[in-house]
């Protein structure tokens, strides 16, 4: 069942008790005061009859010593003539409780007359037939005689009026009821299309269409439901995002790495099966063995950096405070005789807290990628700086430089801006990505300023360092 029809039920079921509680308790309210009424004015018709009795007895000449059964007949009979007009009906018995006057259709009833007693006034109401009666009963004392008298006051009307009321009462709450089903079926409607457009979007969600956002149609708890619903979608579309960038960076390193190694192994076969197979001479004997050699040694450092990478990737840096003065002279000792493109070195004495293994990997890997980028003569420039929230190193050449979009990809492994070039220097596109990896260790990353046929600066910080002037 659908929740707004639940609501619906709820609401119907609710207004329905309280409507039959209601109205039961009103209509017999009203009954119970007519009732109450009627009773009143039959003790009243009871006194005064009491009262017209006790004074014809009075009237009755003086040669009787007591009151005659006859004149008890004869003085009932008259009461009960003039009383013709409200339809009532009377029975008098003698002090014995045996019957001497009896209206016609009083009954036989007799079990008020037995509760009767001096000074209490009682009275019950019967049901003899279809109609109902209010009888009441009390004692008369009459010339030393002592009397009971009965009356019957017809209360079917007020009974009757009961009736109606509770049948224009249920009429009525049928027709509040179909009348505030389509009300309430409306405002349960309204009250449920939040819920109605969160799993419309959930299930376009569920068929792959992560953009799909719940409409928020209110400011209540169902529209800040919708809000994080909405939060909830964005996030989630944003790591399925990274999961197919994951996945495809995957699938395209794994593309890279076959097509790296399809390419050396190909051609060290190649080689391989023309010494094997054929007699050469000294020179291409030479060049087939060195060539062999040099593409092992690629594959050799291929292998290293993707290890290097690996390992990287899954441990964590034992970081000591060390004087950024101990990288830029190993930077020195490893480049400092090179004729092709010449280093300048320029820093700021600092302290900086982090492991100076891996980031002496960081700086070769830009230096090298820096000498590589440029031309024969060209030269590089590697600079510190202290920085507010660290110390600031910068690798710069003035190469063939990068375009924008080629910046984004450049750390990806295997990737390389220029192959050719890149081959010849024994590359496989893994130097950066490694560099990226170390940063990471370091809570830093590394940052590309290029422009094509004007060079390009790398550059990071190490965050948290502890700097000196």
């Amino acid at each position: 069942m659908k929740f707004s029809y639940k609501i619906l039920l709820c609401c119907m079921i609710t207004v329905a008790v309280a409507f039959g509680i209601g109205g039961y308790v009103f209509v017999n309210d009203v009954f119970q005061a007519s009732l109450k009424r009627e009773t009143g004015q039959a003790m009243d018709e009871s006194s005064i009859l009491q009262f017209a009795f006790e004074t014809a007895a009075l009237n009755i000449p003086s040669k009787y010593d007591m009151l005659q059964n006859s004149v008890i007949e004869e003085i009932g009979a008259n009461l009960e003539k003039s009383g013709q007009v409200t339809g009532r009906l009377l029975r008098i018995s003698d002090e014995n409780r045996q019957v001497l006057y009896a209206s016609q259709g009083f009954g036989e009833d007799t079990r008020l007359l037995e509760q009767i007693q001096e000074g209490i006034r009682a009275y019950q109401i019967i049901h003899p037939d279809e109609r109902y009666y209010i009888q009441t009963g009390s004692q008369i004392k009459a010339l030393d005689r002592i009397l009971y008298l009965e009356t019957l006051r017809d209360v079917s009307g007020v009974y009757g009026e009961r009736a109606r009321g509770f049948a224009v009462y249920r009429n009525l709450t049928l027709l509040l009821l179909v009348l505030s089903s389509i009300f309430l079926f409306f405002i349960s409607s309204w009250l449920t299309r939040p819920i109605r457009l969160l799993t419309q979007a959930a299930r376009q969600m569920t068929e792959g269409d992560y953009s799909c956002r719940a409409e928020q149609i209110s400011s209540d708890e169902m529209g800040q439901l919708t809000c994080d619903f909405n939060h909830m979608a964005s996030v989630l579309e944003e790591n399925i995002r990274k999961l197919e960038n994951e996945v495809r960076a995957r699938e395209d390193f794994i593309a890279a790495f076959s097509h790296e190694l399809k390419t050396p192994l190909t051609a060290v076969i190649g080689y391989a099966d023309l010494l094997r197979t054929r007699k050469l001479d000294e020179e291409k004997h030479f060049l087939s063995a060195n060539y062999i050699y040099t593409e092992g040694k690629r594959l050799e450092a291929m292998s290293l950096r993707l290890l290097d990478i690996i390992v990287t990737k899954r441990c964590s840096i034992d970081a000591q405070d060390t004087q950024v003065e101990v990288l830029f002279s190993y930077l020195k000792e490893m480049y400092g005789e090179n004729q092709e493109h010449p280093l300048k070195i320029s820093f700021e004495p600092g302290q900086i807290r982090g492991e100076v293994n891996l980031l002496k990997s960081v700086l070769l890997n830009l230096v090298d990628n820096a000498f590589k980028a440029s031309e024969e003569g060209s030269p590089v420039e590697v600079t510190g700086a202290v920085k507010e929230h660290g110390y600031e190193f910068s690798v710069r050449d003035y190469g063939v430089g990068i375009s924008q979009s080629e910046c984004k990809k450049i750390t990806e492994a295997f990737y390389m801006v220029d192959k050719s070039r890149s081959r010849s220097h024994n590359g496989a596109g893994l130097g950066l990505a490694l560099c990226v990896e170390i940063l990471k260790l370091h809570g830093s990353q590394l940052e590309i300023e290029s422009a094509l046929g004007q060079g390009s600066c790398f550059h990071f910080q190490i965050p948290g360092s502890w700097l000196q002037s």
